[in-house]
């Protein structure tokens, strides 16, 4: 799939599953997710068109995966996203509770360290030009 109609992205790799069903595409996520412990979600290209989103920060982990099935010439699609540095933001997490301070390589990275259910939180803390300490701890800066 990978090979064929897998795609990068800037945050990751697009598989298109675009003739597949969307209870299809979730079943294959859910294997994704559960047996190899890749972040994936679904995107949908068109209302019809559900597509497998793997996020970047489970590039490395699908490389190992996938890279003894692959043939070298289709490896660009996984070694491309891995070596993009400009795919991920830096982060520094500053926790005011605590007084100390951690530079994350990514705001999914941040996010998973400090248990924030979703990295959009993080995210909508920049959009929102946010102030005010995350849940009344955590500030964030781009780096």
């Amino acid at each position: 799939m990978i090979m064929g109609d897998g795609a990068v992205k800037s945050h990751g790799l697009i598989i298109c599953t675009d003739s597949y069903t969307v209870q299809d595409v979730v079943r294959l996520i859910n294997v994704l997710m559960i047996r190899y412990r890749l972040d994936c979600t679904c995107h949908f290209y068109n209302t019809t068109q559900p597509r497998i989103y793997i996020i970047q920060h489970s590039m490395a982990s699908l490389l190992n995966i996938v890279s003894p099935f692959m043939h070298s010439s289709m490896l660009y699609k996984l070694k491309s996203a891995l070596s993009n540095p400009s795919n991920r933001k830096k982060i520094e997490v500053t926790d005011i509770k605590n007084n100390t301070t951690t530079c994350y390589d990514s705001i999914h990275e941040a996010a998973r360290a400090l248990n924030i259910p979703s990295y959009k939180s993080i995210s909508k803390y920049f959009t929102n030009n946010k102030q005010k300490p995350y849940k009344g701890r955590y500030t964030f800066k781009k780096l």
